[in-house]
């Protein structure tokens, strides 16, 4: 904008423009300087082989990628990864929102690591918001003292609209984590409630926290998760609470009297702890690995192994399934028409869905 001291009736004066400002960004910089150069999937697993903690995460992002491109390579990876495997305990810890989830696996972890060596990858689920369909994945922060151990990996994963408070690729991780040489496996979920199978079936041991003062024990036994749950522990043992954590201690016991008794024969025990003090953590660790002595010793543990792999079999049919429906060229046509028909009220959801699912499968027969 010129200045208008520079017009003509102001003669005498004159400004000048001043000196131009350069641009914030750097003409000389390279725009694909900093991309990062994709590994192939025989580099992936030679990394991760190693215990490289970076190309870990790189393999964990690529095999919760949904882009139909990264699915290819992230198998090819799972696969190459199975032979270093299985030679882990998987512990799922599950709890109410505001039990202390990630306080106590931060307790936990810390007390594992000190007192039995090796190595502990810990898998935090996040829940995605229905709106935004973003995740906060924040339970890191919670883990203070165990972020700082180089021998923990901690990985928060979005739930990405998946049931069970487990994300998808969870299992795919877990995989990833066991040839990476961790030898000991959390697995923290959102903490739904009743639809806690997913983790149950992806792990060995499955921990309930509860809090006190959540019912007596006919709300025990309307709880469904109890049902999976191989130990309970009852959190914020400390101050004038004690007293409250034990009284809900016995009433959890008592509500697991009304449950048949697990194919493992196992009976769930109840204990108090305080993840903000650590105390009663050791007791806690005693009762995971005397369930695993048990277990190895009958046989169990095994046994359950075979069942996790035999019903994640079942699970990753329904999805490639799933996906193999949506990423069709011709159902993606049709379904918005079905939406407006549905909304308009010219059809209910039940016929267009099975319109929608015949047209599917008489496109597949023509393909073949």
């Amino acid at each position: 904008m010129e200045h208008p001291e520079n017009s003509e009736e102001y003669k005498g004066l004159t400004v000048n423009s001043g000196v131009k400002q350069p641009s914030i960004i750097n003409p000389y910089l390279k725009r694909n300087r900093f991309r990062r150069r994709e590994l192939s999937a025989a580099e992936l697993v030679e990394g991760i082989v190693k215990g490289d903690v970076t190309i870990l995460s790189q393999a964990v992002t690529l095999v919760e990628s949904v882009n139909p491109d990264h699915y290819a390579r992230a198998q090819e990876v799972i696969e190459k990864c199975l032979p270093y495997s299985g030679a882990s305990v998987r512990i799922g810890i599950s709890g109410v929102p505001g039990a202390g989830k990630s306080t106590s696996i931060d307790e936990f972890g810390c007390h594992v690591l000190d007192v039995h060596g090796g190595k502990l990858a810990v898998l935090a689920i996040d829940p995605s918001s229905e709106r935004s369909k973003g995740s906060i994945l924040g339970d890191k922060t919670r883990m203070e003292k165990l972020s700082q151990r180089r021998e923990a990996f901690i990985r928060p994963s979005p739930t990405a609209g998946s049931l069970g408070g487990v994300a998808r690729k969870t299992r795919e991780s877990i995989i990833l984590c066991e040839a990476a040489g961790y030898d000991k496996i959390f697995v923290e979920t959102v903490g739904v409630g009743q639809s806690e199978t997913a983790c149950h079936s992806m792990v060995d041991f499955f921990l309930l926290i509860q809090l006190a003062g959540t019912g007596d024990e006919l709300q025990g036994i309307k709880r469904g998760i109890m049902e999976i749950a191989d130990g309970i522990v009852i959190n914020k043992c400390d101050g004038q609470n004690v007293d409250k954590c034990h009284m809900a201690a016995t009433n959890f016991r008592n509500a697991l009297h009304f449950f048949p008794m697990p194919e493992s024969g196992w009976l769930p025990k109840v204990l108090c702890y305080s993840g903000f003090y650590g105390t009663g953590v050791k007791e806690i660790w005693d009762m995971i690995y005397q369930y695993f002595d048990f277990v190895r010793a009958n046989g169990y543990f095994q046994f359950r192994r075979n069942e996790q792999s035999k019903w994640w079999m079942y699970e990753s049919i329904n999805e490639q399934l799933r996906n193999s429906f949506y990423n069709n060229p011709l159902i993606e046509q049709k379904l918005a028409e079905a939406e407006q028909t549905v909304l308009a009220g010219g059809k209910t959801s039940f016929a267009a869905a099975n319109e929608l699912l015949d047209l599917y499968f008489r496109n597949l027969k023509k393909d073949s």
